[in-house]
């Protein structure tokens, strides 16, 4: 009798300490899951920064591109707005779309190019675009590990216990699947 009864406690001891350490991963890779994407909103910020320095720098020089302009202004007013990721993620979609066709457009301006500030504007956005994809699929990749943790037994039915649900991949919208079209006058 003693033996059965040690032998249960051993079991139900090795079974909390399992689920104190599985609860605390969870939290922990949610929690990281959390911070990546704080990451990609600093680069975002950064972006939307340095874009309206961008577009004033050009703006005197395009007067007739005045659509994209109010494109880029709606983006960041969107973003700013979005209260969830997925709000956030598809602004700054169509913010780089906008984007898009702006860069597309200043292409066929060689006097824009030649600017000094429109080119070191262009630089520091060049840097921030890099910075962006890398925060991207850095949560992507912590997505991944915390979906999969999810998924995996034991761990999916302390998962399911404790309210934890998968979380969504940062995907690009079906608009910036598309090259950017520009039409000139």
């Amino acid at each position: 009798m003693n033996k059965v009864f040690l032998g249960i406690l051993v079991t139900i001891g090795i079974l909390l300490v399992y689920t104190w350490f599985s609860y605390n991963r969870l939290i922990s890779s949610n929690e990281s899951i959390t911070n990546q994407w704080a990451q990609i909103e600093i680069q975002y910020q950064r972006r939307f920064d340095l874009i309206p320095n961008l577009v004033e720098s050009v703006k005197g020089m395009m007067g007739q591109e005045q659509k994209i302009f109010g494109e880029l202004a709606e983006a960041r007013t969107r973003y700013a707005g979005a209260q969830t990721t997925n709000q956030k993620a598809e602004a700054a979609t169509q913010l780089e779309s906008s984007f898009g066709r702006l860069l597309a457009i200043m292409e066929n301006y060689p006097q824009l190019k030649s600017s000094d500030n429109v080119q070191t504007l262009m630089i520091q956005l060049e840097g921030t675009e890099n910075r962006i994809s890398v925060e991207r699929k850095r949560y992507n990749d912590t997505v991944r590990e915390f979906n999969v943790m999810l998924k995996t037994v034991p761990t999916n039915w302390l998962a399911n216990w404790f309210g934890f649900t998968a979380r969504t991949y940062f995907e690009a919208a079906q608009i910036a699947k598309e090259a950017p079209k520009v039409h000139l006058m």
